[in-house]
């Protein structure tokens, strides 16, 4: 087996052994994204346990998630499965941002989802007024645009919206200054500030 990590641009290897070792029990969920949802269960763990399980890769963006949906989603049979991608292709971190890209690579991962008999939660961008790692670009206007491009893309699929936004932002589109050290990742305050949304996401999901 080839592990050089170096080459494994999607992550496939990250959760292979974890993936391994559920074999004989189906999450009920998986929630799969970048940074945001991998420190999720580190700083939230009353939202997951054996039933509701994490499957982010800090720095991923929406086409390295999608190469990884079969191996970290649908292979594990959840039910549901949580999307939330999107700061991290905004900032570029693999290549310039492209709004069609985007959206063909969360279509393609809501196809993929459907036709598996999984119901849909997209997660809303959530907020920031800049990235510390690409610093002078400031995302707010485009967050906006990709967040009602996703409601209305969950609305349209009979999936659930997930707004997270509305939870942590400031009037101005920046991150609350108490739900964040760097402007861009929630800290534990952040993160219960989500998890009311996230579980009625899944509430509604499952009730689907």
């Amino acid at each position: 087996m080839y592990d050089d990590a170096s080459s494994d641009w999607a992550g496939l290897a990250r959760y292979r052994d974890a993936n391994a070792a559920l074999a004989g029990h189906a999450p009920k969920a998986v929630f799969i994204g970048d940074s945001i949802t991998e420190l999720w269960p580190i700083h939230d763990p009353p939202l997951f346990g054996a039933d509701v399980i994490g499957r982010g890769i800090g720095g991923q963006t929406s086409p390295q998630i999608l190469l990884r949906f079969m191996a970290d989603v649908i292979r594990l049979r959840p039910a549901v499965v949580h999307v939330l991608a999107g700061t991290n292709d905004l900032a570029g971190n693999t290549g310039p941002f492209s709004l069609a890209g985007y959206q063909d690579n969360l279509t393609a991962m809501a196809v993929l989802a459907e036709a598996h008999g999984l119901r849909v939660i997209v997660g809303s961008v959530t907020p920031a007024r800049d990235f510390p790692w690409r610093r002078g670009h400031d995302p707010r206007p485009r967050i906006a645009a990709l967040n009602a491009w996703l409601a209305t893309f969950a609305a349209a699929r009979g999936g659930v919206f997930a707004d997270y936004h509305a939870a942590l932002a400031t009037a101005d589109g920046a991150m609350r200054a108490d739900c964040t050290d760097d402007g861009v990742h929630p800290t534990a305050a952040g993160y219960a500030r989500m998890r009311p949304v996230a579980r009625r996401a899944l509430e509604l999901a499952f009730a689907r």
